[in-house]
Formats: structure tokens, C-alpha cells, sequence
């Protein structure tokens, strides 16, 4: 037979066994249940608002995935999970991705495979003492692993980290400052972890290993909220949010912003600092002098500078999205988006996955990131005080908010308060906006700083600096807010701010370690195994008789006076 043609038959034996595989898992109906048990815990996020759940909830899919008959199916069910809870997760996206949110939430869902992996070498029966130890640093190591990873823009950036669920608890935010969300996550699920421990264990002590991990993982927020306490403010200032709602027309978007920013400079204290929405202006302002001139004189009447978004392409026809420092001299500042939003600003792999657009709404083009986060200094109203002074402030748009890093960055490069500029106008009726809008929380409380965001179309809100909520307007709001902050010195630092990402660096070390130690262990079963048949196929405890010469006898051995290979070794 030609060597082509037995390429081929092999090649159709493959793909047929792979099809008959694939079709065999999808009639496993342990897999859907573990699909549905990924999607439980996100209703811990807003709207469902079932904060709670987030200590209980992953238990489900823990159980099945250390119940799994072997240790392939525990990744495969791990691989399950994590697909159902992306798919809960980011089910908004479907109109930018169509079909593709299900490419997406399979292929980064894999991560979830070493979560299986965990749990099933370290609860699976008999759940000993030294094993439920273990569990309460690996399992959630592993699952720290998958977020870590996903917060790499390569991979789409962070989404529904867990540890965000608890955005209205400050007492549990107080993790945050000390290692970030990663530190929150990490103790959701310890407390799960522990809890399956005390299900699974029959012997007294794992069970209370497992009931005190999980109540120490609970108690460790409110510890840290007592134990530490906020940066003590240097000064207060007021600044006004714009939310004129969804808008098409930019002229007349550009208007109602401005008449909202008027408004905002009445009163007996008026804004000292105005942000406007994501996509504000819909025109290049470096070209557009009309329109620049209209806003410069708008912040020298109102005695407060404007951090508008600019959206639009420039002359080369390159678009990017820019936060604009407006004072009355014209621009005093900007800062282009960095951390694009993928399928919705561009499309990797564009070349292969282009096709999209012609069946969603993703980006028609790809737009232009920016250099890197960097701060804005604004000057503030003059006052009896201090005759005007300067405030730096973190501006990041949109997305960017779920990057714990670039407000990091901001927060160590003399930020006395984090801005966010978004506009959401995609996913209106969803539960994106208050997902979206619950991220400050978390970096707030991470960077000792104070957050604001302003939305075009909702939800805007503001946080003080350890995470509690001061104003909120959801996407039903027209209008403006203002809200009074309390700004810590541009020196202060939580550990978070100096430590950086030791939580989830911790956590793969612990992964590594365990991937080693128990590859080491593999291979050393395995020797076992091989040593205890000789080549010949006689037991390894047996000898042979030596001659007189030295060397074992000559003999034939048939296949009837071969010995039997052990049950256990087939």
C-alpha cells in the first residue's frame, strides 16, 4: 500500500475517533450539570447582587470535579466549569461576538481544567489531613491562576474576577488593599474549598481543618478592616459627574454635556473638577478649534476644568479614544485609551477571525492604543485658602477599570484620585453597566484612593478610598452628580500599591510546585510498576539459580511457565 493512501486512512481513523469522543462527552449529563454549577456563582455580581453566594457557590462545581471517576475527567469538568461561568459571565457580549463568545468562553475555559486537577488529587476519597490542607492553599491557588491569566490583555483582559462580588462589603475589601482582588479571591475560595472538605472528609480531623480554613478565610476581611485604617485625607474636593444618556447625534451630545456642566457650577459648592462620559465629543478637538474654543471658555466661566473623551478619527483616519484636560488656555492634558476592548475597539488575529463583523457587532476597524497609563495634573479653583492648586488625578477609560495594575500604576505616580471615563451604550438593559460600575469599588479599595466614573448612559458612581459606595446613578438617570471627596496625601501607599501582585505570583509558585511534585510522583509509581516484572516476565521478587560458571542457566521459557502480570498492573 502507498504510503499516501495509509496517511489517509490514518488520518480518517483520528478524526473519526475525535468525533466519536467529542460526541460521547457531550452525552455525559455530569458535564451539563458542571456547565450550569459554573454559571451559579455569577449570580454573586450586580444585578443579582447575591453577594453571599460567592461563599458557597462554587462548592457544587468543586464536589463534581473531586467526585470525577478519574483525573482526565476532573480536568474535563474543570474545562466545563469554567466555559459556563464565562458564558454567565460575559453573556452581554453577544451582540459584539455572535457565535464567537462560545469559541472564546471554550478556549480560555481550559484554564479552569487545573481547578479539576486540584481538587480532585487533593479531596478525592480518602480526604486525609495533610490533603485538606493542601487544598485550602492549592485549590484556590489554582483558580487565582485563571484570573491572573486572564488579566493579560493577550487574553482579553479580566472579567468577573471573583473577588469583585464583594465590591459592597468595605470590610472584605480591606483584603484588597492588602493584596489586591487577587487576595479577596483567594479567600471566596478557601471558604469553598473548606466547606467541601467538611462534606467529602468522614474522619473527624480533615473535617475540621476544612471548617476552620474556610471560617479563618471569612474572617480574614473583617480582621484587616479592623486593623488597618485609611490614609488620613489632606484636603476635599468636589467633582461633578455628567450622565446625559444615550445620545447618537455628537452635536447634540457635545450641547447636552455642556448644559449639564453649567448646571453643575450653581450652588453655593460648585464642581472643581467636571468629568464627562466615554465618547463625549465625537470630533478630533486638535483640528476642531470651533468646538475647543466653545469648551475652553465653558471651564474659564464655570472655574473648573473638563475632562472630556474624545472619539473620533483623526486625519490619517486612525481612531483612538482619548481623555481630554480642557482648561481655559485649551487642552492641558491627555491620555490615549491603552487596554482596548477586543472585538468591541478591535479584533485579534483580524486576518483569521475579520469575519465576525459580517455576523455581529464587532469593531469595523481596529482602533490605535495608546503608550501606557500615565496621571493629569488639573488645576483647581482658585479659593481664599490656597489661590488655586493642583490636582493629580489617574484618568483611564472604559475597560481599563478592570486592570488592577494601571490604577496602580496611577496610585504610585502621585494620584490622589482615580477617574474612569465610560459609556456602555452597547450593553444597555444588561447586566454589564453595574458590573462595570462595581470595578471601582475594588480599585478604590486597592489603592487607598478615591474612584469616580462617569457613563454616558449609566451606571456612574463614586467610592471613597477604602471601597464604600457615595453616589450612584443608574442607566434610568439624566443628568449630573456631584460628590465631595476626601483625598489622601499623593505619598500615601497601601500594601497593594508597594507589594503589587504577590497574591496571584504566590499562588503559581504553589501551582508549580504541585504540577512538579506530583509529575515526580507519577514517575515514580510508575518505576515501581515496570520494576516489578523482569523483561523475561518473572516476578521481580524471584532469583535465578547461578551456575558454577556464574551466570544464570541457560533454560526456554514457554508461554505456559511465564508468571501471570498482576491484575493491578494491566
Amino acid at each position: 500500500m502507498a504510503p499516501g493512501i495509509r496517511n489517509e486512512r490514518h488520518n480518517g481513523t483520528v478524526l473519526q475517533r475525535a468525533r466519536a469522543a467529542t460526541w460521547r462527552g457531550l452525552r455525559q449529563p455530569v458535564r451539563w450539570v458542571v456547565l450550569l454549577a459554573g454559571a451559579l456563582p455569577v449570580l454573586a455580581f450586580p444585578d443579582a447582587n447575591l453577594e453571599l453566594l460567592a461563599w458557597v457557590g462554587l462548592a457544587p462545581g468543586l464536589l463534581l470535579m473531586a467526585s470525577a471517576p478519574a483525573r482526565r475527567e476532573s480536568a474535563v469538568r474543570g474545562w466545563w466549569f469554567g466555559t459556563g461561568y464565562l458564558l454567565a459571565a460575559m453573556y452581554w457580549l453577544l451582540p459584539n461576538l455572535g457565535p464567537g463568545l462560545l469559541l472564546v468562553a471554550v478556549v480560555i475555559g481550559a484554564l479552569w481544567a487545573g481547578v479539576g486537577l486540584a481538587a480532585w488529587e487533593t479531596m478525592r476519597p480518602p480526604v486525609t489531613a495533610p490533603r485538606a490542607a493542601v487544598a485550602l492553599i492549592l485549590v484556590p491557588s489554582a483558580w487565582l491562576l485563571t484570573e491572573w491569566l486572564r488579566s493579560w490583555q493577550g487574553f482579553g483582559g479580566p472579567w468577573a474576577v471573583l473577588g469583585v462580588s464583594q465590591w459592597q462589603h468595605p470590610a472584605v475589601l480591606a483584603l484588597a488593599a492588602v493584596g489586591g482582588v487577587w487576595l479577596v479571591t483567594f479567600a471566596l475560595v478557601a471558604a469553598n474549598t473548606g466547606l467541601v472538605i467538611a462534606i467529602r472528609a468522614r474522619a473527624l480531623t480533615p473535617r475540621l481543618i476544612g471548617c476552620a480554613g474556610a471560617l479563618v478565610a471569612i474572617g480574614a476581611g473583617p480582621a484587616a478592616f479592623a486593623l488597618t485604617a485609611a490614609s488620613p485625607p489632606v484636603r476635599m474636593v468636589s467633582i461633578g459627574l455628567v450622565q446625559p444618556g444615550l445620545i447618537r447625534d455628537p452635536a447634540r451630545r457635545a450641547t447636552e454635556n455642556v448644559q449639564l456642566t453649567r448646571a453643575l457650577a450653581r450652588g453655593p459648592d460648585p464642581a472643581d473638577l467636571v468629568v464627562w462620559g466615554e465618547s463625549s465629543v465625537g470630533y478630533d478637538l486638535s483640528t476642531d478649534t470651533q468646538l475647543l474654543h466653545r469648551l475652553s471658555r465653558l471651564a474659564a466661566n464655570d472655574h473648573a476644568q473638563i475632562l472630556a473623551s474624545q472619539d473620533a478619527e483623526d486625519a490619517a483616519g486612525r481612531q483612538s479614544k482619548v481623555g481630554v484636560l480642557i482648561g481655559r488656555q485649551g487642552i492641558a492634558g491627555e491620555y490615549v485609551k491603552s487596554r482596548l476592548v477586543p472585538f468591541g475597539e478591535y479584533i485579534p488575529l483580524r486576518s483569521e477571525l475579520g469575519w465576525l463583523t459580517g455576523i455581529s457587532r464587532a469593531a469595523a476597524q481596529n482602533m490605535v492604543p495608546g503608550p501606557g497609563a500615565h496621571v493629569l495634573h488639573a488645576t483647581l479653583p482658585a479659593t481664599a485658602a490656597d489661590g488655586g492648586s493642583s490636582l493629580t488625578i489617574g484618568p483611564l477609560i472604559c475597560f481599563e477599570s478592570a486592570f488592577p495594575d494601571m490604577s496602580r500604576y496611577d496610585a504610585n505616580h502621585g494620584a490622589q484620585v482615580i477617574t474612569y471615563q465610560t459609556s456602555d451604550s452597547t450593553f444597555q438593559g444588561s447586566w454589564a453597566l453595574a458590573q462595570h460600575a462595581s470595578l471601582s469599588a475594588l480599585r478604590a479599595a486597592e489603592t487607598g484612593r478615591p474612584t469616580v466614573q462617569a457613563a454616558l448612559t449609566g451606571d456612574s458612581a463614586a467610592f471613597d478610598a477604602r471601597g464604600r459606595l457615595l453616589a450612584w446613578a443608574g442607566p434610568a438617570d439624566r443628568g449630573s452628580l456631584k460628590v465631595r471627596l476626601s483625598l489622601p496625601a499623593a505619598s500615601a501607599r497601601t500594601p497593594f500599591d508597594e507589594l503589587g501582585d504577590y497574591v496571584p505570583l504566590t499562588g503559581l509558585g504553589v501551582v508549580v510546585v504541585a504540577a512538579m511534585f506530583g509529575l515526580a510522583r507519577r514517575g515514580h509509581n510508575g518505576r515501581i510498576r515496570r520494576a516489578q516484572i523482569h523483561p523475561d516476565g518473572s516476578p521481580s521478587g524471584g532469583a535465578d539459580v547461578a551456575s558454577d560458571s556464574g551466570r544464570a542457566p541457560d533454560r526456554e521459557v514457554t508461554r505456559a511457565q511465564e508468571a501471570p502480570v498482576p491484575e493491578s498492573l494491566d
